[in-house]
């Protein structure tokens, strides 16, 4: 416990795992009840950055820096999502003019 820093022991870590399972039960309540695609990433990326502060705050506890490493990765994991996920939202907005995802069903053969 004294490997921790003083800026770090002043919040305690269940508010940290309130607020990261708060930031992700949004997110997944986004993702089931929205139909706008634009709106469902940014609950995916939501919930992608309740992780990556629950993985922060642990790895700040622990005094171990491998979770930050990771949580490194699921950025560049995330940005790679997003420039793939807006693409495909342009060119199904320029197909049939609406970022409605029940009206992806009419792309199907």
């Amino acid at each position: 416990m004294n490997n921790i820093p003083e800026v770090i022991r002043t919040i305690p870590l269940d508010y940290y795992l309130f607020f990261s399972a708060a930031l992700f039960v949004i997110g997944v309540i986004g993702v089931l009840t929205r139909r706008n695609a634009i709106v469902i990433f940014m609950c995916v990326e939501l919930m992608l950055n309740a992780v990556n502060l629950l993985l922060t705050a642990l790895s700040a506890y622990r005094a171990d820096a491998n979770a930050q490493v990771f949580v490194f990765f699921i950025m560049a994991v995330a940005a790679a999502e997003v420039c793939v996920g807006l693409a495909i939202i342009v060119m199904t907005y320029r197909n049939i003019r609406s970022t409605d995802v029940q009206l992806l069903n009419y792309l199907k053969w």
